[in-house]
């Protein structure tokens, strides 16, 4: 299952926007500018495929102001388009830390869409996309990359904090590191921050 076009992709989120719009449209094309500045420093990573999954990682937000949700939204809707790898992305990039309970928010899934979620993150081998957006989520604010400190901090302040927000964080941290070793620099230089 090959992912969107880039046009196709921006004319995913265009239509998105319509239905939903807010500042998360601006936070998916920063996801995606940076998704695509550090993959083209990476010899495993498509530039333009990375572009695609950071517009898309939060497509599921088309649906209306929600919380968890968002991401089995996403995911059902990806799935419905035969995107199964685009799918995949909406589904991991909030969980750098493969526990459920990590998530910063609220689970406003239904019982068994949670136990779904629960099980795809048990069992997923993340690969380098799955990681890619998962670090440029963290990179993204709606008006441009910033310091992942930064970032990770306004999630706790809008969503909250839990037992689980620490080792989250380092996963994070790492993340940073793994890929500032793949491109061989700070990818701060890569995305302008």
């Amino acid at each position: 299952m090959k992912p969107p076009t880039i046009l196709e992709a921006e004319k995913l989120l265009t239509e998105a926007e319509q239905r939903n719009p807010g500042v998360w449209i601006g936070h998916s094309k920063t996801t995606a500018f940076c998704a695509r500045a550090i993959a083209e420093q990476c010899n495993n990573l498509n530039a333009d495929t990375a572009y695609v999954f950071g517009l898309l990682h939060d497509i599921g937000r088309r649906e209306g102001v929600t919380d968890m949700r968002h991401i089995i939204d996403g995911y059902q809707y990806m799935k419905s388009l035969d995107y199964g790898i685009g799918a995949r992305i909406c589904l991991t990039h909030s969980f750098p830390y493969k526990d459920i309970r990590s998530y910063n928010g609220q689970n406003d899934c239904a019982t068994e869409e949670t136990e779904f979620i629960k099980s795809f993150l048990d069992n997923a081998e993340y690969d380098d996309y799955d990681r890619l957006i998962q670090l440029c989520d963290a990179l993204a604010l709606p008006d441009g990359a910033t310091y992942i400190e930064k970032r990770l901090v306004d999630v706790v302040i809008r969503r909250g904090f839990n037992d689980l927000t620490i080792p989250k964080w380092k996963a994070f941290l790492e993340l940073k590191d793994y890929f500032d070793k793949k491109t061989g620099t700070d990818i701060y230089n890569l995305i302008g921050v």
